[in-house]
């Protein structure tokens, strides 16, 4: 994968780990895979992958059964409704531990496994004023990092959506991996799911201004958000550069940006025509698009984030609760005509929350850097949408004012010409 370091300086820094982190060797043995999760019950994210490590999921017309085993799990909260003790019976090869350094060790003094999955998404966690939920994810990392710098070795780290809440701690994670040198992978499913059409941005393409619709979350949705809106415009001419700014706008500021073209009109309503959730206006029609004046009526507390980036690029997350209900990306591309666009496609409820097959590629890319030591797309990717989740929750905490982001000019790094979402 080429990539470009966020730095100089940190190029150096993981060039100069030590040869205990040296790249990941084929092992002739099966791999050994711990996890460690928030929570285990049905539906839960941990479920969702964790499930598909014990049991397969369908690929490419046949059931397929990772190449690993799930041999240990740690779990923070042991709730009622907790599945994780019943799959340790049905599946003996797994076993639960008291600790995460338990769990990376197998009960023992040095690191016992082959990859390690962080994943910090469900549970009773509290809530900040910026309404972000404070999962425990930094927390959980520094426990691993200290299995790994007293083994002298680490193992490939798989980190399920936004590094953290708190960009500080967002950076460290990666400054960390890169000074110890361990292969490190992030973020959310949709860049890997499939989509309708199926189509990737042109690698090098001369990207003007590139455009994400959802159906809005703060924070927990936004994330989703920025990776469906990353994945794509990190193919550009030039590569990511960086962000100069997030603003917020939300409610009434929401209608008026969109008026005066903080964001263009063409390519939201060219993503919303991409939708296979978009709520009709009227009683009866399942293929209205709903006026201005309707959009107004239907809309449950919009807002959007614009982003500046250092290349010139516009990109912005338009957040159309009780209109849009999917993820759908348009884009300008210079010298082309019409919008590029494409929806991210999830299954429709009740699958997507039952099935959620878009966990499949995610696992299936989780695989492979398990096997082969080498990340099947950049971390760089989800450390800048975990800055600018963090920063548009920043702007909507102070009454849409824009936020610098001279943090994040630095994030810039060179995309994998190779596509990674769900073709078959």
């Amino acid at each position: 994968m080429q990539q470009r370091a966020i730095t100089r300086r940190r190029v150096i820094a993981g060039a100069a780990a030590p040869a205990l982190f040296a790249a990941k060797q084929p092992l002739k043995r099966r791999p050994k895979i711990a996890a460690i999760a928030t929570i285990y019950h049905k539906y839960a994210h941990a479920q969702h992958i964790c499930d598909r490590f014990l049991i397969g999921y369908g690929w490419n017309g046949a059931h397929h059964k990772p190449e690993m085993d799930l041999v240990s799990l740690w779990v923070d909260q042991v709730k009622g409704n907790d599945l994780s003790r019943s799959r340790a019976r049905e599946f003996p090869v797994m076993r639960i531990y008291p600790t995460i350094a338990d769990a990376l060790t197998l009960g023992g003094s040095k690191l016992a496994v082959d990859g390690v999955l962080l994943i910090g998404e469900h549970g009773d966690y509290p809530d900040n004023e910026k309404r972000q939920k404070l999962y425990p994810r930094y927390e959980f990392f520094q426990e691993i990092v200290k299995v790994f710098e007293a083994s002298g070795r680490g193992a490939p780290l798989f980190n399920d959506k936004h590094l953290s809440w708190k960009w500080e701690w967002a950076r460290e994670m990666y400054d960390t991996s890169r000074r110890i040198g361990f292969p490190f992978m992030a973020g959310s499913s949709l860049p890997v799911t499939w989509r309708t059409p199926s189509i990737d941005m042109p690698y090098g393409a001369p990207v003007r201004e590139a455009l994400c619709i959802f159906g809005g979350w703060i924070d927990g949705g936004d994330i989703h958000a920025f990776e469906t809106l990353q994945c794509m415009t990190e193919r550009r001419k030039g590569g990511e550069s960086g962000v100069r700014s997030v603003r917020a706008y939300r409610g009434d500021n929401f209608w008026k940006a969109l008026d005066e073209g903080a964001w263009s009109r063409e390519l939201m309503e060219a993503a919303m025509c991409r939708s296979h959730q978009l709520k009709p206006s009227r009683p009866g029609f399942n293929h209205d698009f709903p006026a201005l004046d309707a959009m107004k009526r239907m809309a449950n507390d919009p807002y959007a984030y614009v982003v500046e980036h250092t290349d010139g690029l516009r990109s912005s997350i338009v957040a159309l609760p009780g209109v849009v209900g999917d993820f759908c990306f348009a884009a300008r591309i210079d010298g082309r005509k019409e919008p590029l666009s494409t929806q991210m496609y999830l299954p429709m409820p009740p699958a997507h929350t039952t099935l959620a097959n878009f966990f499949s590629p995610q696992v299936n890319n989780v695989e492979k850097m398990f096997l082969t030591g080498k990340p099947s797309y950049p971390v760089e990717r989800t450390l800048l949408t975990t800055g600018l989740t963090a920063a548009g929750v920043e702007s909507l905490y102070q009454r849409d004012k824009p936020v610098p982001t001279p943090h994040l000019e630095r994030v810039s790094y060179t995309a994998t010409k190779e596509s990674t979402f769900w073709r078959t």
